[in-house]
């Protein structure tokens, strides 16, 4: 158990002048008002909130943010309330300990909504003070560290939440050190198999390997003393997470991976004295072609500069070699924790750290600008985490892009309204699609014209969160104006039959009224929507101004207007062939019109949400389906699966494996062993000997999918199984 004394003389070590009695009345406080609890481990609860301040200290973190994570469970947990922590540790500890709180204390009604919400809440409290999130992240580390003490179910939930935004979010930073940890723990909980066949297959070379590593240590170390440079040089078997990923991607076996093996040279000197250690090593071993990167030249977003190569060693042996300068090591290890400044109230950021940390001010602004948590989300985690490409202006300014980026991305990355009436691109001088995938070193200029608008179908290859934030924004509201005009239309037909002016209540304000009436807050262009969706019929508002009462449903239907509506508006034809509905309730019913989106293919037991379309009853899309941000959310009502009709549903399934005989036979029997019928199969084999099989499924739910492709992944051979959309 890490002790208080432990965490105190780190702290003071790295800053002596820190306040010792705060941290110190911290630990004493926390002690207190946690005495008695205990975690699930049966460990003292006080070890978490030490075990957080003692991460902390690893990032060389001040006294205030080792004191607020000493209490940072404190207003949760136990009665202590805000006004006693401000009065004893001041205000600062106090709104750092309460923006945790609050994160911590707001409830939702599903998995996806609480983690949009929670990551949407962080980056507002991170917008005041960074130190909220980097105490965030260090509790979320401390979890991973102790998974084991949960459930299977929860812990793989923890673990995909983590996978997902935190391990993004530690890369982002610049903490490298903790994003390898997360996403280490991450992946041992989502793919146990995977950890014990890895395990199994290394562990019969690891004593070789770290005879290796010592070798190899001590021949890049002789051949930069050699070359008169000063170094510090460690060397280190890859992480499970890490082989894994390089398998997937290459499609090899464990004992085809050669470069499982990495060094870190660490130089003691200018940056340039990197590309001479990276001459020095080249000289000495042979370089592997392709395997060159130059984070020096062009810094990743996150500010990370480093030389990366792989190199032929002793034996044949393949080596990855990172080189570094020591304050670039530095950076790496504590990233934003490095540069972001607390101490002096007037000390800004320099331009270097503006444009390290520019992708943080990029995050909040779109926390302000999407009022959906859940598009918020999915535009933060395409951006968090991309494989970068760098390409050029023809200027030769760098851009930084995710890959597989697009022309049209690389305008959004310019400037929105370029990106909003982009009509073609020249890339290396050359007329270019505008769905063309751009590399690495690309000179990309862009053309743009007045009469040019964003089109949906920009959105199926576009790939950075900022172009598909601006395109879904655009579309939405092009179908809004569409939708005004429509209602407006109805609205005056219905009105002249009646002999009212529309336009004369429009002037003089009796329209607004009238639309503030029956949509809380509305204003006439409101009005004219929910007309035009057929939400509230145009005859009411007729009803209404001549002072006529509108005419009451039957008593048998009083007690449910809602449903009642959307019986009338979207009635199923009764046909021969119907064998049970669709298994959707809408609004809490069973027999409406109702359609899924193609796009996401929807399964009960995913979240839904549903769409009234006119003409054609309400479409049901998954709630994380990319087709929803572009729909009016005017449209959007609730829906839900009907839990006494369950309805299978086709569901599609995409396999990749090796191409081996009788590996078909052994996925096929497994699928049919889950009761799962088989309605349709596609094999193809690619040009590293994979087979990729597309199957279609019938499927009850996804409970019972899920279940399935996990015993899949489990068949020797199979290195991928994933759920098609759409």
């Amino acid at each position: 158990m890490l002790r208080f004394n432990d965490i105190a003389d780190r702290v003071l070590d790295y800053s002596p002048n820190a306040d010792l009695e705060l941290m110190q009345k911290a630990y004493v406080f926390s002690a207190k008002v946690h005495e008695g609890q205990e975690r699930l481990s049966g460990e003292p609860y006080l070890v978490h909130p030490l075990e957080v301040a003692g991460i902390l200290g690893d990032l060389r973190m001040d006294d205030v943010t080792i004191a607020s994570a000493l209490l940072h469970d404190t207003l949760e947990d136990t009665l202590t309330t805000r006004e006693e922590i401000q009065r004893l540790f001041g205000e600062k500890v106090a709104f750092i300990v309460d923006g945790l709180t609050k994160i911590a204390r707001i409830e939702f009604t599903s998995a996806r909504e609480r983690q949009a919400e929670n990551f949407r809440k962080m980056l507002i409290a991170m917008s005041t003070d960074i130190r909220i999130l980097l105490i965030k992240l260090a509790d979320r580390l401390h979890n991973m560290r102790t998974l084991e003490h949960l459930g299977e179910e929860s812990a793989q939930r923890i673990a995909q939440e983590t996978m997902e935004i935190y391990v993004p979010l530690a890369h982002r930073l610049g903490i490298r050190w903790m994003m390898q940890e997360l996403e280490e723990y991450s992946f041992r909980a989502l793919h146990p198999q995977a950890v014990e066949e890895i395990s199994r297959q290394l562990v019969g070379s690891r004593d070789e390997r770290a005879r290796y590593v010592e070798e190899m240590i001590d021949s890049i170390s002789s051949t930069l003393e050699a070359g008169e440079l000063r170094a510090d040089v460690k060397g280190r078997l890859k992480e499970i997470a890490s082989i894994h990923r390089k398998m997937h991607a290459q499609g090899l076996d464990v004992d085809q991976i050669y470069d499982v093996l990495a060094f870190r040279v660490v130089i003691d000197g200018p940056s340039e004295s990197c590309y001479t250690a990276l001459g020095l090593i080249h000289a000495r071993w042979r370089p592997v072609p392709s395997r060159f990167k130059d984070y020096l030249g062009n810094p990743k977003q996150n500010g990370y500069r480093s030389l990366h190569t792989t190199v032929i060693g002793p034996y044949g042996e393949r080596a990855e070699v990172q080189i570094r300068t020591s304050e670039m090591d530095r950076d790496a290890e504590y990233g934003i924790a490095a540069h972001w400044k607390y101490k002096s109230a007037g000390q800004g950021e320099n331009e270097e750290d503006q444009n390290r940390f520019s992708w943080l001010r990029q995050l909040l602004e779109w926390q302000r600008e999407l009022s959906d948590p859940h598009e918020f989300l999915d535009t933060v985690k395409m951006d968090l985490f991309p494989g970068e490409i760098f390409v050029f202006t023809p200027r030769g300014e760098v851009i930084n892009l995710p890959r597989r980026a697009t022309p049209i991305d690389f305008a959004y990355a310019i400037h929105s309204e370029i990106g909003n009436e982009c009509s073609g691109a020249r890339v290396n001088g050359k007329m270019a699609p505008l769905r063309q995938v751009l590399i690495d070193g690309d000179t990309v200029e862009i053309t743009t014209s007045t009469n040019q608008f964003p089109r949906k179908d920009w959105l199926e290859f576009v790939v950075s969160g900022k172009a598909k934030n601006h395109i879904r924004h655009s579309i939405r509201v092009n179908e809004r104006v569409r939708s005004i005009q429509l209602g407006r239309e109805i609205l005056a037909r219905e009105f002249r039959k009646a002999g009212i002016s529309l336009t004369k209540l429009a002037a003089s304000g009796e329209l607004d009224v009238l639309a503030a009436s029956q949509i809380k807050g509305a204003k006439q262009d409101d009005l004219f929507a929910a007309v035009s969706y057929g939400k509230i019929p145009a005859s009411r508002f007729v009803a209404l101004i001549k002072g006529e009462v509108a005419q009451e449903p039957k008593p048998s239907e009083s007690s449910e207007p809602f449903q009642e509506r959307f019986r009338s508006l979207f009635r199923k034809r009764q046909e021969p062939e119907d064998r049970g509905g669709s298994g959707i309730l809408v609004g809490g019913v069973a027999d409406v019109m109702v359609r899924f989106g193609g796009c996401c293919d929807p399964l009960p037991g995913d979240d839904v949400l549903g769409f009234v379309t006119r003409g054609r009853g309400v479409t049901v899309h998954a709630r994380g389906c990319a087709r929803v941000f572009e729909l009016d959310p005017e449209r959007r009502i609730d829906v839900q699966w009907d839990a006494e009709k369950a309805v299978p549903r086709k569901v599609s399934i995409r396999i990749t494996s090796r191409d081996k005989t009788g590996i078909l036979a052994k996925i096929t029997n497994a699928i049919s062993a889950a009761g799962i019928n088989i309605s349709a199969v596609k094999v193809n084999v690619d040009e590293k000997d994979r087979a990729v099989q597309i199957y279609e499924l019938w499927v009850g739910n996804t409970k019972t999918l899920n279940a399935v492709m996990k015993e899949l992944s489990r068949v020797k051979g199979v290195l991928s199984v994933d759920r098609i959309r759409g």
